[in-house]
């Protein structure tokens, strides 16, 4: 009878050992970013061993990353029924608690997790700290409060310095989160990823070359180290956002790296997702469709894939297929629906709207598109950063108002790399837009916001003279005698400063002619002698000038 006891709290041991080796190969495949590979570790896990509370935390843990939130809290809540680390499984609900924004309900389930903790547990606050990161709306000092916590139970923990450095990277603090990542690493060096983050923190200071250096360390020492390649992939993509000359030669790069981490990882349906999402950052398009139909082999149902169907159809050119499967999308109410989506959609109505020789517009049409872009710069104004470009497409084929209608979204970004010359073509599509109408068919709230745009290109460039002819011009068909002359004397007062070089140029001579008139018939009406004064500096210029000739001759 002592033998069988004897034999049975080895094999209870035993047990325990291999369930707690499976769930550290599981904590590997994690980190390594197989989840596919580690929600069928997990699963399997848990059908051999429903007891495995810690299983159901992990899980349901895949399911909150990959934004399946429903299972994510059915795990949860059946890991809670678990007769081992079901505790754990709190901690994972307080995360969507989280998400909800319900910070009461998540500290309570937080402090349930932790009643259960023993006295030199310390993984708990490790987890609660990740759920303060991990969410939506990230809060890494109530992290790092509880990181301290755990540091209290065991400070030399290398999963808590890791954590150290997360909660410090995410709090802008550069010089902690590098020491907590160097620290985890030297005390633990098969701790791949805190080596990751320091080429991490170099990407971050746009040291792009260092960073790259850095990643190469860590692929000599684990070349299987799928998120390795991922980073390299993103740092190769800011690389060539910043680095003129280079940007095909490093956006390639940017591609083929993400390919291999792709193929270090999984093919499952979030991963492919996850790419679709860093191909739209790249502008491959060809590529995004490709994925996209796989996407739809795998889920036919799933809502995302009609975003990346819309996104890949209007950039290939498939317009109606775009607003097809946008509309499909932005439609349903469950979805939540981004700026890129109305960004997408409004640009395949207005190209719906217009026919391919501009010789035609669907107005109903091309208000829809700019409804839906003015939604998408509401969610996120940074998306205004770009439309200038299909603007001037408009204002190249002289189809002024309606590249006005973007133009004028594009400036309500003052962060805009283009917000300079975009103003300056808002304002002259609205110019032309209004030339040669008579008075009374004039936009006169269109035409002072051309007034408004021109002013915000001279105070950014008072060098920019040509915007002062225009400003004033635009102020002449307002009406506005006072400040059309009150530009055009800016105007002349900048070319004059240049010297008589400037001022004997053709382009320029033009344009004093076109001042020195304009102005003179603004003073006709208030200032019969100032009118005769600038008509005769017409005439010192252009001596055969005719309009200046019979002004003079009435006025005199």
């Amino acid at each position: 009878m002592n033998n069988f006891k004897i034999l049975s709290v080895a094999l209870f041991a035993s047990a325990s050992v291999l369930h707690a080796q499976d769930i550290n190969e599981v904590k590997k495949q994690i980190d390594a970013e197989q989840y596919q590979k580690a929600k069928t570790s997990l699963k399997s896990i848990i059908k051999s061993n429903p007891s495995e509370g810690k299983a159901f935390f992990l899980l349901g843990n895949i399911y909150l990353n990959q934004s399946v939130i429903d299972s994510a809290s059915i795990t949860y809540n059946e890991g809670l029924k678990a007769k081992d680390e079901a505790h754990f499984n709190y901690i994972g609900l307080g995360q969507i608690d989280l998400e909800k924004k319900d910070v009461t309900a998540a500290k309570a389930k937080f402090e349930s997790a932790k009643k259960e903790m023993r006295k030199k547990d310390y993984e708990e606050y490790v987890y609660i700290a990740k759920a303060y990161m991990n969410n939506s709306n990230p809060d890494y000092k109530s992290a790092l409060a509880t990181l301290e916590l755990a540091k209290e139970k065991n400070g030399s923990e290398p999963q808590v310095l890791l954590a150290f450095g997360d909660a410090y990277y995410g709090d802008k603090n550069q010089n902690e989160a590098f020491s907590a990542y160097r620290n985890a690493f030297q005390a633990d060096n098969s701790l791949i990823r805190a080596k990751v983050q320091l080429g991490v923190l170099l990407k971050g200071a746009k040291a792009y070359k260092e960073a790259v250096a850095a990643y190469n360390e860590v692929i000599a020492l684990s070349p299987n180290y799928g998120p390795v390649y991922r980073e390299l992939a993103e740092t190769y993509y800011y690389w060539a956002l910043n680095v003129p000359g280079r940007q095909e030669e490093y956006m390639k790069e940017a591609l083929s790296y993400y390919e291999k981490y792709m193929t270090l990882t999984d093919y499952s349906l979030a991963s492919r997702m996850r790419h679709a999402d860093f191909l739209i950052l790249a502008k491959d398009y060809k590529a995004l469709e490709i994925e996209a139909n796989k996407m739809k082999e795998l889920d036919k149902v799933n809502p995302r894939i009609l975003r990346y169907l819309g996104y890949a159809a209007y950039e290939n050119g498939n317009i109606d297929e775009a607003i097809s499967s946008l509309e499909q999308f932005i439609n349903a109410p469950e979805n939540k629906v981004i700026s890129l989506d109305y960004l997408y959609l409004g640009q395949a109505n207005i190209k719906k709207g217009t026919n391919a020789d501009a010789t035609a517009v669907d107005s109903t049409l091309y208000a829809k598109g700019i409804d839906y872009i003015k939604k998408g710069v509401e969610l996120e104004p940074s998306v205004a950063d770009g439309l200038g470009d299909l603007g001037k497409e408009y204002y190249e084929k002289k189809m002024f108002k309606e590249a006005a209608a973007i133009l004028e979204i594009a400036t309500s970004y003052k962060e805009s790399r283009s917000f300079l010359i975009d103003n300056y073509y808002l304002g002259n599509a609205i110019y032309f837009d209004n030339a040669g109408k008579p008075v009374a068919e004039r936009d006169t709230i269109a035409l002072k916001k051309a007034d408004i745009a021109y002013g915000n290109v001279l105070v950014a460039s008072p060098e920019t003279v040509d915007a002062y002819v225009s400003r004033a011009r635009t102020n002449s068909l307002l009406e506005d005698d006072q400040a059309m002359i009150k530009y055009y004397q800016e105007y002349i007062d900048h070319v004059t400063a240049k010297g008589p070089e400037e001022l004997a140029k053709p382009t320029v001579k033009a344009k004093l002619i076109e001042a020195y008139s304009s102005m003179a018939a603004g003073y006709a009406n208030f200032d019969k002698p100032k009118a005769i004064e600038f008509f005769n500096k017409t005439l010192a210029i252009d001596p055969e000038n005719e309009y200046a000739i019979q002004s003079l001759k009435t006025l005199q």
